[in-house]
């Protein structure tokens, strides 16, 4: 049954409520968000009319930092988010998965005490196949003296102090999942209205799932370790029915799936491969966010080493990291085929 239009919560409503709560809140970081939500609205717009626009489908003649072809959707995602956010008063610097460097807030403009990794477009290899992607974004505070520009040092945190993470998956509806201390919540954009309203509150990742997430096309590259668990949850001994696979590619369809019906996703490093010894995705733009997230859901977030995600320092802004994400009792059966 769904609720009374005056029992309906806007994403602004609960921001400000959560800010009651705290009685040094000064209301930036809520000011903060409703620019990042502002971006969002716009990016989901364009996601929405993507196949009638053929200047926004497709690749450009472009690489990104990490060597990946740039999607033109990509582009403009970087540069809605970038633009909105940078001149929005509440940040002292900004990292962009899209961009190499930090990215510094223009002349002219106030700096503020908040720093944002963000993914503008997760998973835009799918775009033209209208397939569900999203944005990721982690805020911590700086690190910094107030009141001079930011560093890449202000960036460079553990995943442990963010002071916020969320993503926005653009998919049959566009949600944002957000965290901001305490919990996890859910809240779905009401296109009549152009509001994000809370649909998912309280949001908890099932203790175990049936699902599991990892391209197995990869197989060989994996270490013995994960080689053996996947033969371990697929395997039908003893009457065991298998975990199914689910894997779409994109890490918020993946992770937010999970996050609803319980499982895990692994994206391991490939042992044999030079290109990423490290696994493939990047720590302060994927990984730290989703894991922040799946920790206040109730899940648990490592890497294929066994090594809590949230306690890892980075050292660059474009560091990869291996991912190991899900329900608690998933991943913990997980860390009993690594090497002790």
């Amino acid at each position: 049954m769904s609720a009374h239009p005056t029992q309906l919560m806007s994403l602004s409503q609960y921001l400000i409520e959560e800010q009651l709560k705290l009685p040094q809140a000064t209301g930036d970081f809520t000011a903060l968000m409703s620019h990042l939500v502002y971006a969002a609205k716009v990016v989901s717009r364009e996601v929405r009319k993507a196949g009638l626009l053929e200047n926004i489908l497709g690749a450009t003649d472009q690489t990104n930092v990490q060597g990946e072809t740039v999607m033109k959707l990509d582009e403009y995602a970087d540069k809605v988010f970038t633009h909105t956010l940078t001149r929005c008063g509440h940040l002292c610097v900004m990292g962009s998965e899209e961009q190499e460097d930090i990215i510094t807030i223009p002349t002219g403009y106030k700096i503020g005490k908040y720093t944002i990794a963000i993914d503008p477009l997760d998973g835009s290899s799918n775009i033209d196949a209208n397939v569900s992607i999203g944005t990721i974004f982690s805020v911590h505070l700086r690190t910094s003296p107030q009141g001079t520009p930011g560093t890449k040092e202000d960036l460079l945190q553990k995943g442990s102090k963010q002071r916020a993470a969320g993503y926005i998956v653009y998919g049959s509806s566009t949600m944002l999942v957000l965290c901001v201390g305490k919990g996890v919540s859910g809240f779905t954009l009401d296109p009549s209205c152009g509001e994000f309203i809370l649909s998912h509150p309280e949001m908890k990742m099932p203790e175990s799932g049936g699902i599991y997430s990892i391209n197995e096309g990869n197989y060989d590259y994996w270490s013995d370790e994960v080689k053996n668990y996947i033969r371990n949850i697929k395997s039908i001994e003893g009457g065991r029915k298998p975990q199914s696979l689910r894997y779409i590619g994109s890490l918020v369809a993946d992770f937010h799936r999970n996050l609803l019906k319980g499982g895990i996703f692994l994206y391991p490093n490939d042992t044999k491969s030079s290109k990423y010894p490290k696994g493939k995705l990047r720590l302060l733009y994927e990984v730290a966010p989703m894991a922040l997230i799946a920790e206040q859901a109730g899940g648990m977030a490592v890497t294929v080493e066994g090594k809590r995600i949230l306690d890892l320092e980075p050292e660059e802004l474009h560091e990869r990291t291996t991912f190991v994400v899900g329900s608690k009792k998933e991943v913990e059966h997980f860390l009993t085929f690594i090497k002790k």
